[in-house]
């Protein structure tokens, strides 16, 4: 009879960290056979790691009662009885409404989340302390219907270049499914809308030199079979899954950091719960200097308004965002054409 508890002993700042997990025999990933005992020791084996990555930093968890084949929610709000020892943060949503929302700051936080249900970890790009001033520049490179992760790793390379060009350095990272991460340490001097601003410019430009590859169409149905440089998840209140966050599909893969010579022949299904702590053993981390030597943005900024003056403005926010100063409408195409359209 599977046990109804167990006790985890993590190493933490002011000594050792008790967690426990119920149900420890719970399958969360049926295909891999991978139960809640299991994750809650992955994130004890890439700890450091994931701390590095995704602590001091506002927190949403993606949390799944019934396993990945379960319906699941985000806890936002610090979920009841977080221990003590865990912190939290007022942040401001796009509404304009405030409230607290978790960090982590060492791995028993992570640990105690994966009690909690919670598979996916979706960090802010900002620091606790300074949660309006994002400390990374993130851009999501997600394939669309034809294309697949072979076909962002050209972008992304192409992607790293334009970086370099605009004085950042871009690390990057599987996302877990199809698509490719970036992200560029910054210097918290900006407010997201700048940054925003910013990731925009940057994948105009992208889309300038690759058009038969990049696309910044927000509307599907103009996409393509290219790569969508998708540059609302630089909003506000918009997350991708943190760096060493497992993501609710089948395999139980990873969103992993690579180094950019591993990238061209990545296989990101490769990379799961059971993988990721022996490569981690065995190769260190690629992110670790990641915040070592953060960039400005004023180039792309420069771009950004450069693309103002030639006829080029802002870009549709998402469906749930206020509408904004200088929005064009949110009418997808082809219902505007037609001539009873909104």
């Amino acid at each position: 009879m599977a046990r109804d508890a167990t006790t985890l002993e993590i190493d933490g700042p002011d000594g050792v960290r008790v967690v426990r997990v119920s149900s420890p025999e719970r399958v969360v990933w049926p295909e891999a056979g991978i139960t809640k005992l299991e994750l809650a020791r992955y994130f004890i084996a890439v700890g450091d790691a994931f701390v590095a990555a995704n602590g001091d930093r506002p927190v949403s968890l993606e949390r799944f009662r019934d396993g990945i084949g379960g319906e699941s929610f985000f806890s936002k709000n610090p979920p009841k009885g977080a221990p003590e020892w865990m912190r939290d943060v007022m942040v401001t949503y796009p509404s304009g409404r405030s409230h607290p929302q978790l960090v982590i700051d060492e791995p028993a936080g992570a640990v105690w989340a994966a009690q909690m249900n919670t598979i996916v970890f979706h960090p802010w790009a900002s620091r606790a302390g300074a949660p309006d001033l994002p400390d990374q520049l993130r851009v999501d490179l997600d394939p669309q219907p034809g294309t697949g992760f072979s076909d962002a790793v050209p972008a992304a390379f192409a992607l790293r270049d334009l970086l370099r060009e605009a004085g950042l350095t871009g690390f990057v990272k599987t996302s877990g499914n199809r698509g490719i991460h970036v992200f560029a340490p910054i210097e918290p001097l900006h407010e997201f809308l700048d940054v925003r601003h910013a990731v925009i410019a940057l994948g105009r430009e992208l889309e300038r030199r690759m058009p038969d590859r990049i696309t910044t169409a927000w509307w599907k149905e103009e996409r393509g079979e290219r790569i969508f440089v998708d540059f609302n998840q630089a909003n506000r209140d918009r997350t991708m899954a943190g760096a060493y966050s497992p993501r609710a599909l089948p395999g139980a893969a990873v969103s992993c950091p690579l180094e950019w010579e591993e990238l061209e022949s990545a296989d990101p299904a490769s990379f799961t719960v059971r993988s990721v702590p022996d490569r981690l053993a065995e190769r260190g981390d690629p992110w670790a200097t990641m915040h070592a030597a953060p960039g400005r943005i004023d180039t792309l900024l420069d771009w950004w308004r450069r693309d103002l003056d030639d006829g080029l403005g802002e870009l549709p926010f998402p469906p749930d965002f206020p509408k904004m100063p200088g929005e064009p409408t949110r009418v997808q195409p082809s219902r505007a054409r037609r001539p009873d359209a909104d």
